[in-house]
């Protein structure tokens, strides 16, 4: 994945716009997306996607659409009622592709999915699947609980520090997160003791995602005031 988006950051940077198909979220070194002449979206319809879309393009073009958009597919009522592995089922029956299809959540008897391209454009057409009615309603590109700026005070950038601060829970909790391989620094399993820099995208399973968007000032005490923007 590196050398590709090395190849996507080079064809942005020369003034294209330039988008993938879903991907691993965890995949994408956000590092190399900080450049001043270059600006980026990833998206995935819902603030804790694991598969993404990621958009490149150079700074003089303000925004760009993020290119993904949530549906909400509810069969009719009819028995037995379908789980997500029953609708995962029917949705590969209609053979569509799978770069255009992100995370699928399942919603009190519907089901969210995030799509683009052909693939939103099929599903947004559909009166029936698997021989059943079925309703589907545009939601938007952003669903879930939403992500929110947050200034915590941290004694160091060590990854147990922040994370824990980020995700408002204790310094232990998090560490068995890390212990257990839940924790990613930049799409790579985080070690507690790597500092976590400006930029850098921090993701503990079940949490959300941490980015980190800077270091706003140092106290007298020498502890660190940070800005984060925390994703849930």
């Amino acid at each position: 994945m590196k050398q590709k988006l090395s190849t996507l950051v080079a064809q942005a940077r020369g003034g294209r716009v330039v988008r993938t198909g879903f991907m691993d979220g965890d995949e994408i070194d956000r590092r190399l997306l900080n450049e001043e002449d270059l600006r980026h979206r990833i998206a995935g319809g819902f603030p804790d996607a694991r598969r993404v879309v990621l958009t490149l393009h150079p700074a003089h073009i303000p925004e760009v659409d993020a290119g993904v958009t949530v549906l909400r597919l509810t069969p009719a009522q009819a028995a037995p009622a379908w789980d997500e592995q029953d609708f995962l089922v029917q949705l590969r029956r209609l053979e569509l592709n799978e770069e255009q299809l992100g995370d699928v959540r399942e919603e009190r008897g519907s089901f969210l999915i995030a799509a683009s391209g052909k693939a939103a454009q099929t599903l947004e057409a559909l009166t029936t699947l698997g021989g059943r009615d079925i309703e589907v309603e545009e939601v938007g590109e952003t669903a879930g609980r939403g992500s929110k700026i947050r200034e915590v005070v941290v004694p160091s950038m060590r990854v147990d520090v922040v994370g824990a601060k980020g995700f408002g829970v204790s310094r232990a909790y998090f560490q068995q997160g890390i212990d257990g391989g839940k924790v990613r620094l930049n799409g790579g399993p985080a070690r507690a003791s790597s500092d976590i820099r400006e930029g850098d995208s921090l993701s503990a399973d079940g949490l959300g995602r941490i980015d980190f968007k800077r270091v706003v000032s140092e106290t007298r005490r020498g502890n660190y005031k940070v800005e984060l923007e925390v994703h849930r």
